[in-house]
């Protein structure tokens, strides 16, 4: 398990990449710029947005505040910009924090006494509270009252103030590291997944209009392609590529542009860099395909283990590229086609039982 110290180092590890869905200072002017305001200006994630127009619509009508929303998902997908539609579609007040901000109970005690009723507090890696911040969150979010302590030894007393009935919005990449009394005291919890092509090129496509850019349909396809599911990388990638387009005077994006321009940048057809790459070609060719462990792959490539785990290994895991096994880290069929490399045949049978288990535990992940 990582903590603070170790989020960090991750963060600042995958944050100078461009295909990082990991938000970085340059995001924050054009996220802000770019950001939908209501359900219908936000595109994709059409079972959270249907669940969530239910229980928004449910709270208005009954004069309530909105059950505490726990999202939880890869970095990059919105988490951030759904708690503030949510406050929108409420026509509530949102103050914005994050865990690692918080870093004693009584800066969580000022926020809360200040919220009015149907006021959003929302949280960012709300996995990252300190443990005394979240024993105070507990009777918050259960009976909106806030129990501390007046003094010490014989003499203390216990003090109950009455909250006004806010709503608790969470944001987390690592659902897994919240304790379970926290968890469990979400009503709502809606799962962001990574997007779809068509989803994403919609977004570039109003991206580029608010940004006043000109764009073909296909260029905005080809951006889509490469960003890994992730909304972020999209935005991110039309900027570059949109430096391309002014530098050759060109007066909107076209598919050629944007193809090239993501070309030169090194990031493939599957939104694959060139680190990524090299961890593929590492196994393959110096580890004959796998298994290595993960140390001795961090060494061969100069990166450090957790960095490989928490940042590059996922997104090749979900293209079915690698696959974790008891001794260790294993290139997969896909990956041999992509890098266009041949099985060989030795490795052929082992391969395809890695791969038919693989599928298994994702099918029974998805039940």
């Amino acid at each position: 398990m990582m903590f603070d110290e170790d989020d960090s180092f991750i963060t600042s590890a995958a944050g100078d990449r461009l295909i990082s869905g990991i938000r970085d200072e340059d995001d924050e002017e054009i996220e802000n710029t770019l950001r939908p305001k209501t359900m219908n200006e936000y595109v994709g994630q059409e079972k959270v947005k249907s669940n969530l127009a239910v229980f928004i619509h449910s709270a208005k009508k009954r004069g309530e505040a909105l059950d505490h929303v726990l999202l939880y998902g890869p970095p990059g997908l919105g988490k951030t910009t759904l708690a503030h539609i949510i406050a929108n579609e409420m026509n509530s007040q949102i103050k914005v924090t994050s865990g690692p901000a918080i870093e004693k109970a009584a800066d969580l005690a000022a926020m809360l006494t200040n919220l009015y009723d149907g006021d959003v507090l929302f949280i960012d890696e709300i996995h990252r509270l300190s443990h005394a911040v979240e024993e105070i969150l507990y009777p918050a979010m259960e009976d909106f009252v806030l129990d501390f302590v007046v003094g010490k030894g014989p003499s203390a007393k216990s003090i109950r103030l009455p909250l006004k009935r806010f709503t608790l919005i969470g944001a987390t990449t690592r659902a897994g590291m919240l304790t379970a009394p926290l968890r469990d005291r979400f009503g709502v919890m809606c799962r962001l997944e990574l997007y779809k092509p068509e989803d994403l090129a919609k977004i570039v496509t109003r991206s580029a209009k608010l940004l006043e850019i000109g764009i073909e349909k296909e260029a905005a396809v080809e951006i889509s392609r490469r960003s890994r599911g992730t909304p972020r990388i999209a935005n991110r990638l039309l900027k570059r590529v949109r430096d391309f387009s002014e530098y050759a005077n060109e007066s909107v994006i076209t598919a050629k542009t944007a193809k090239k321009s993501l070309d030169l940048l090194e990031i493939d057809a599957l939104g694959l860099d060139n680190v990524d790459r090299e961890i593929l070609l590492t196994i393959i060719k110096k580890h004959n395909g796998g298994p290595v462990g993960l140390e001795t792959l961090a060494a061969t490539i100069g990166e450090d283990a957790s960095t490989i785990e928490d940042v590059y290994e996922p997104y090749l895991i979900q293209l079915g590229f690698i696959a974790r096994t008891p001794r260790g880290r294993v290139c997969l069929s896909g990956a041999y086609k992509h890098l266009g490399y041949k099985v060989p045949p030795s490795k052929e049978q082992f391969l395809e039982q890695i791969e038919q288990t693989t599928d298994i535990e994702s099918t029974d992940e998805n039940k």
